[in-house]
């Protein structure tokens, strides 16, 4: 966590040499992210395997579950940082994984021994894939909305996303609103498959709030996709309803699990 926060508020590094490179990556930022990410990839791997545990079983929780989502949305930044290098995205994914990684120390959620049967697991990663790309859809997203405000703005001044430095985007927008799509589509996909395979495994199916958000935020970027397919949704109109599904997705699991561990104290094996 520490990592994290020291990664958010190390400010970004300054113009060396134009014809090297618009930008030297400071390697303090980076030492720290790559620490705090590291880190949180062991605390991750402890609990999935129960090293030091007594009682051995899948752990299920909402602080948890936000946890593996940001590091997975830093993974994704981590890649693609050499194409869009973005101080204030970078800032924002760091603060929110020290939150996470804060929320899954308090809340760490619950060890649950006999959860689910073989493919159990396969179920559990595809669903937190989903997440994990939706959330860096959403990243992609709220950079895409900056720049077309920008672009659409009186200024004169070339298009930037960063506050000082003069940090320019260096991707065109048509290439970064296909990219945000693609996680799109991946992340639909995996949650796809998690509904399968969550209606495969369950003996009977129930229509509870985690179902019933589930299916929601299915159908919306079912039809997100196929309004962009069909009629060509883009902007402002396109991130509303990605912003709207991934809020459906936020609360079928996370929400779900947040009102019954916090709010009303009960314990449940899904």
């Amino acid at each position: 966590m520490v990592a994290y926060l020291l990664a958010a508020t190390i400010p970004p590094a300054k113009i060396v040499d134009d014809s090297v490179s618009k930008y030297r990556q400071d390697r303090g930022i980076w030492l720290a992210l790559c620490t705090g990410w590291l880190a949180q990839f062991i605390s991750i791997a402890v609990d999935a395997l129960s090293i030091g545990q007594a009682t051995h079983g899948a752990k299920f929780g909402f602080a948890p579950a936000l946890s593996v989502t940001t590091w997975l949305v830093l993974a994704v930044y981590a890649i693609e940082s050499h194409r869009l290098r973005l101080p204030t995205i970078r800032r924002t994914l760091a603060t929110l994984a020290a939150l996470t990684v804060a929320l899954a120390c308090f809340f760490p959620g619950q060890t649950h021994p006999a959860a689910g049967g073989q493919w159990a697991p396969l179920h559990w990663l595809t669903g937190f894939a989903s997440y994990g790309l939706f959330g860096a859809a959403l990243v992609h997203a709220a950079v895409l909305n900056q720049a077309e405000r920008q672009l659409r703005s009186k200024s004169p001044k070339p298009l930037t996303l960063a506050h000082g430095a003069g940090q320019t985007l260096g991707i065109p927008l048509l290439r970064l609103e296909s990219l945000t799509f693609r996680f799109v589509s991946a992340g639909f996909a995996m949650l796809t498959l998690t509904l399968v395979l969550g209606a495969w495994l369950s003996t009977t199916w129930h229509w509870d709030h985690k179902t019933v958000f589930s299916v929601l935020s299915w159908a919306v970027f079912a039809t997100l996709l196929a309004g962009r397919a069909q009629f060509g949704w883009r902007g402002r109109f396109a991130i509303r309803w990605l912003i709207a599904g991934s809020m459906l997705l936020l609360l079928s699991y996370v929400g779900s699990r947040f009102v019954l561990e916090v709010l009303l104290h009960r314990s449940t094996s899904g």
